[in-house]
């Protein structure tokens, strides 16, 4: 065994002459092992988070989808259609056209996103299982375009579930100079009539400013004649997404981008991303201040074993040997703090995951009641290996300097 390892062990666990010491080295373990703990369970809590938001995926939300990376709108390509849907795993292909207009039902009006969708859309999303009211998912016939509304735009325009008047679309007219003396001369205005259905979504996004028509109603409003603005996809629910995405990408080319549904939501996930970062460095900060009782444990360890320590030297033992002797001790001391934090991290998070005894106040006003939480090992290798750096970082150089200072006194 190392011998500066051993004797930094028997000095952990031996009696000392002053009892204060081996209370200070009490008070520093435990003060890692609480910030070890505090790191665990935040950087779980936020991975509870993340599966949360994860499990609000919609119907709404293909499994990948295809945009172009300039502009808003492409043309609709039969030859690239076809070759996506001979990819293996893609099971569904539909065509989707996106964008921003102004919706008026008698004097109620709201900003809106009409989604233009193609006869597959059903099939894709399966969103027959989100409808409410009439089944029937109808977007057109022979006489009418149908819009199915968000189940809260339908509260915002005030229609009810079967209103008498349709609902006026207003989109502005591109290539068109500015009419200022008739200024509703410079939008396209097309009815869209309900179908007797909403959407019922459990997403303010979809529920509160989303209409779903045909796509060729939308190619129309938005002057988009032979234009998409995006390709979604269903996939066979044994295929690889990430394979199969990387699949396409390729075929695609770099004119155009595939997101799955996290990189669809990015902007939400980029959030808890960067909370989840905020809060590890700000605790890896207590947990260097935690550290700090070590320093102090060590210090009076040297003090107290100075007898010792002139032993050693006359024995041969040279400077660079007892130094290696106090920083194993902090080492130790550390470590020993990391391993009872990260038990009782795991312990209290997987407690929490079965009971869910930490509440979150306000009962009913969020969806879950309790604190949602999940342990990843590449979580707590990290906070492992967070305590080690921070402990080396902060305690090598004082103890070095230390061991130094009081080495010349003897």
């Amino acid at each position: 065994m190392n011998l500066a390892l051993y004797i930094a062990r028997r000095y952990l666990f031996s009696k000392k002459s002053h009892n204060a010491i081996n209370v200070i080295s009490g008070i520093a373990v435990c003060g890692v092992a609480l910030a070890t703990l505090a790191l665990v369970c935040t950087l779980s809590v936020f991975n509870g988070f993340h599966d949360l938001i994860s499990s609000f995926f919609t119907h709404f939300d293909p499994q990948l989808k295809v945009e172009a990376v300039r502009g808003k709108t492409f043309a609709q390509d039969s030859a690239m259609l076809a070759s996506i849907r001979q990819v293996e795993g893609v099971e569904v292909v539909s065509m989707t056209l996106e964008d921003h207009a102004m919706a008026k039902y008698q004097e109620q009006q709201a900003m809106v996103t009409i989604k233009g969708v193609d006869d597959d859309f059903e099939a894709l999303t399966g969103v027959g299982e989100i409808l409410y009211g009439n089944p029937e998912f109808k977007l057109y016939d022979a006489v009418a375009d149908y819009g199915i509304p968000g189940i809260q735009l339908m509260y915002i325009l005030g229609m009810g579930m079967q209103p008498f008047d349709p609902i006026e679309v207003y989109a502005p007219r591109t290539g068109t100079k500015v009419n200022m003396t008739n200024p509703l001369a410079n939008f396209r205005r097309m009815p869209l009539y309900s179908p007797g259905t909403v959407l019922n979504i459990n997403d303010a996004r979809y529920a509160s400013s989303y209409i779903v028509a045909s796509l060729d109603y939308a190619q129309r409003l938005f002057d988009c004649e032979g234009q998409i603005s995006a390709i979604e996809l269903r996939l066979a629910p044994e295929a690889n997404t990430a394979r199969v995405k990387r699949t396409i990408q390729q075929l695609v080319g770099a004119d155009f981008t595939v997101h799955d549904r996290y990189e669809q939501q990015e902007a939400t996930f980029k959030v808890v991303k960067i909370e989840k970062l905020v809060s590890y460095l700000f605790l890896c900060f207590i947990l260097m201040v935690a550290c700090f009782n070590i320093i102090s444990s060590v210090s009076m360890l040297i003090l107290d074993k100075r007898d010792n320590v002139e032993t050693l030297r006359s024995m041969g033992a040279t400077q660079r040997l007892t130094e290696r002797v106090f920083i194993y001790e902090g080492n130790l001391i550390a470590f020993l703090g990391a391993i009872v934090g990260l038990v009782l991290g795991i312990v209290l998070c997987l407690l929490q995951q079965k009971f869910g005894f930490i509440g979150l106040g306000g009962s009913g006003q969020f969806v879950v009641d309790a604190y949602p939480v999940r342990v990843k090992l590449l979580d707590v290798l990290l906070v492992f290996f967070s305590v080690i750096v921070v402990n080396a970082v902060s305690v090598w150089l004082p103890i070095k300097l230390l061991n130094k200072y009081f080495m010349k006194k003897l």
